[in-house]
């Protein structure tokens, strides 16, 4: 990791809109440098679009993301995964060494660093095949350490562990608590309310769009201030 980070992130009267309203916003939220943050809130709360404005996939319509650093850099010392990753029509090794040959690294040095992950994650023996023909859980530790080879200051996740089953959940979670050890800044969204609890360090509640709650994991787990939030925990329908 570089000494300077692109964060902390000041997010000010941010939307985003389509077809004449806002999908998201106004808000204004604060991502410190460290921790890990886990958006949370019902179906069509706005939670992937967040995500996308933050990585700058979705243009903003208004206000401002201030991040610590030029745009250029931010855009290089940050990372998506995706609810369903994409895959290269290349080898497993080609598709995690890729992020770095683009940054200028010779084919070899990426391809180095790219075994280490695939080592880290247990896909060594499956290097050289084709990343198409990895299982469900498989694709989604190779997105994550294609994410990670490049050491981001910031790796967003859009529900990484939606269609897993338990044990490639828990070793998704794992390297997502490594990555956070490492030093990076993790923020991700996910609807299982246990992986919430196990992985934050802070939450934010989207509703309609907007952060209707935030802060410190626990006081939100254990006393939620809003009644969406409230409701929302129970498990009832939040419209």
């Amino acid at each position: 990791m570089v000494d300077a980070s692109i964060l902390p992130l000041v997010v000010s009267a941010a939307r985003v809109r389509r077809d004449g309203r806002d999908i998201i916003g106004p808000l204004d939220a604060e991502l410190a440098a460290e921790g890990t943050t886990l958006v949370i809130g019902p179906n069509g709360a706005g939670k992937t679009t967040f995500l996308r404005m933050l990585h700058g996939l979705e243009r903003l319509s208004g206000g401002t993301l201030r991040w610590q650093a030029l745009e250029r850099e931010v855009r290089r010392r940050q990372a998506f995964v995706f609810q369903s990753p994409v895959m290269m029509r290349r080898s497993v090794l080609e598709n995690a060494a890729y992020p770095l040959i683009l940054r200028g690294r010779t084919r070899r040095q990426a391809r180095e660093a790219a075994a280490g992950w695939l080592a880290r994650i247990g896909l060594a023996e499956a290097a050289e095949r084709p990343a198409h023909v990895l299982s469900g859980g498989e694709r989604q530790k190779l997105a994550l350490a294609r994410a990670l080879v490049t050491e981001p200051d910031l790796l967003i996740l859009d529900e990484p562990c939606a269609s897993l089953d338990g044990r490639a959940t828990r070793e998704i979670e794992a390297l997502l608590v490594a990555a956070r050890a490492a030093g990076t800044r993790v923020v991700m969204s996910t609807h299982d309310m246990g992986q919430a609890r196990r992985l934050a360090s802070d939450v934010l509640f989207l509703h309609r769009g907007t952060i209707r709650e935030a802060g410190p994991a626990e006081a939100f787990f254990e006393q939620p201030q809003t009644p969406e939030a409230r409701a929302f925990l129970r498990g009832d329908i939040v419209e």
